[in-house]
């Protein structure tokens, strides 16, 4: 008889986790794909393009990737309006695999949402997700530059009062790996793809991971 194939474990170790939300958390895919591709037509741009663009940025840093000569004025002011389209459309919202069960385990250990949504939107999607939103979370309005620069995640760490290099970070798009990984910080991919972003580690479910604590340290187990 073949070999039953054996599973691997990694084990990484830090103090704090810092968690991205979209495709992390929540899936919220097809209300994504509405609002940018109504905005694609807008624009006579490629719908499948525009979304290769926007995953993990804030919506005025795709749009100065997918038209370069507009003032940056304009995205900051259009970009206002698409996030309340955003949050007004939370139909086919729901948590990713094993995201609920995750989070209840971080119940009293130091973690932060980072995401690139502002405050509205991840209130919003985290809700209708039916999970609940960290005690601290680091929206759009805290920063001034999107994922791929790791500011988001370093100034979650700064909130967490710990040392980038301690903090884990969770995430499913190439911009979020990379910042993450420009902070310092180890990355637990979520997600085929990010074993060609560079992440730490790849899992496909968060139902793969399970975080124990023990004299400030957490210690996650990985299994692959």
């Amino acid at each position: 008889m073949p070999a039953t194939p054996t599973a691997a474990v990694t084990t990484l170790t830090g103090r704090a986790l810092l968690l991205d939300m979209d495709g992390t958390l929540v899936d919220s895919g097809p209300a994504v794909e509405r609002v940018w591709r109504a905005w694609a037509l807008q624009y006579g741009l490629d719908g499948d393009q525009v979304l290769e663009v926007v995953h993990g940025r804030q919506g005025f840093a795709s749009m100065a990737i997918l038209l370069p000569d507009r003032p940056m004025e304009q995205n900051h002011e259009e970009n206002a309006r698409m996030l309340a389209q955003e949050t007004a459309d939370t139909e086919g919202v729901v948590a990713i695999g094993g995201a609920a069960a995750f989070l209840a385990s971080l119940g009293g250990l130091p973690h932060a949402l980072v995401t690139s949504a502002d405050d509205a939107l991840a209130r919003a999607r985290m809700g209708a997700a039916g999970l609940a939103l960290p005690p601290v979370a680091v929206t759009a309005e805290h920063v001034t530059l999107s994922k791929p620069d790791p500011e988001g995640f370093l100034l979650g760490a700064k909130l967490l009062g710990i040392d980038p290099a301690d903090c884990l970070v969770f995430e499913d798009s190439e911009a979020g790996v990379a910042a993450g990984l420009a902070a310092g910080m180890q990355v637990i991919g979520v997600g085929p793809a990010t074993t060609g972003y560079g992440a730490t580690v790849s899992v496909d479910s968060l139902h793969q991971v399970t975080v124990t604590e023990a004299d400030g340290t957490l210690t996650l187990t990985i299994t692959t």
